[in-house]
């Protein structure tokens, strides 16, 4: 495929085109489907990687964040990134069977969406617990993370200081207890310390 070609597809995905989506779907949708046919998945499965895929391809164009400089076609690309969200889901299933020889790839460029799903995955995580603190708890740490002094913090809130410390101390605990109880950080501190 050329780079004009690509540069099309990419664009397309980027606005949400839905001839250039569908064509690239009817294209691709194939090999991945027998990926995943082949690795304990099944039709459903193919669906939800390949449409999982094309978000995270969008996001990562919307943002800027996606690199095609490295000779690396936006098909290579997504099966990486279908590779990669499929092994975290059968990890997820307790099951992964992996042929490896469906998809040679850059091992490295593999473990950069390898890496990329992970940290999704911790943001999903933290975003989880953290919409189910108290509101007050929320805002206290949102004022936290923008940098503010405890001074500041007090003086927005109404609390003291001394108790807008405490109440900082209370609600970073119960965050990170929250989260420690999660299953999926168990699962995500697990591949961390693999690595």
């Amino acid at each position: 495929m050329s780079s004009i070609e690509e540069r099309k597809i990419l664009e397309g995905i980027a606005a949400g085109d839905s001839e250039v989506i569908k064509t690239f779907y009817k294209k691709n949708y194939n090999y991945i489907k027998g990926f995943i046919l082949q690795n304990s998945g099944e039709d459903t499965d193919a669906e939800d990687i390949f449409q999982d895929a094309l978000i995270v391809i969008y996001e990562k164009l919307k943002s800027g964040s996606l690199d095609m400089n490295n000779n690396v076609s936006i098909r290579t690309y997504l099966y990486a990134v279908c590779k990669n969200l499929w092994r975290s889901r059968l990890r997820k299933k307790k099951k992964l069977i992996v042929d490896s020889e469906i998809i040679d790839g850059d091992e490295e460029f593999e473990m950069s969406i390898a890496q990329e799903i992970e940290d999704k995955e911790r943001e999903h995580l933290y975003r989880k617990h953290f919409l189910a603190l108290s509101n007050a708890c929320k805002d206290l740490l949102e004022l936290v993370f923008k940098g503010n002094s405890m001074r500041e913090i007090a003086t927005i809130t109404g609390y003291s200081e001394g108790y807008t410390r405490k109440k900082k101390f209370e609600c970073k605990k119960a965050l990170i207890e929250r989260i420690e109880k999660d299953p999926a950080y168990q699962e995500l501190k697990m591949i961390s310390e693999k690595e």
